[in-house]
């Protein structure tokens, strides 16, 4: 069988998906890629990158590249002062219990408040 040289064959996959209404297009190299997922994200540098479309829809697909995955960093929220005075004053505790409180409601002001209230009783 002939070998055919990677060029020949974009070539040829754009002509036989041309048939079938796709449109492909070479996009180029890309230096970085960035997939943001819910528990990681994915790097991907020195990529090509082709997109293909069919009606309103395009797909990318990425080849080769250099991957590496790290897992996301929970930022850990920090109360500012204001609002741990305002939560202690509201709720009748003192500011480390209200600070614990709105790190727990991860912010809202009302939850954290709710959240002591709903402790005493």
């Amino acid at each position: 069988m002939k070998r055919v040289s990677p060029r020949q064959l974009r070539r040829l996959q754009a002509k036989m998906l041309g048939s079938l209404g796709l449109d492909v297009k070479e996009l180029g190299r890309a230096s970085k890629i960035i997939i943001e997922l819910e528990d990681k994200i994915i790097t991907i540098q020195d990529a090509n990158v082709l997109e293909m479309k069919l009606e309103n829809e395009s797909v990318f697909q990425i080849i080769g590249g250099e991957i590496s995955e790290e897992g996301r960093v929970e930022e850990r929220y920090e109360p500012s002062s204001e609002d741990v005075i305002l939560v202690a004053a509201q709720a009748g505790v003192s500011e480390e219990e209200a600070r614990s409180a709105l790190i727990e409601a991860n912010g809202d002001l009302a939850k954290a408040i709710l959240l002591l209230k709903s402790r005493r009783h």
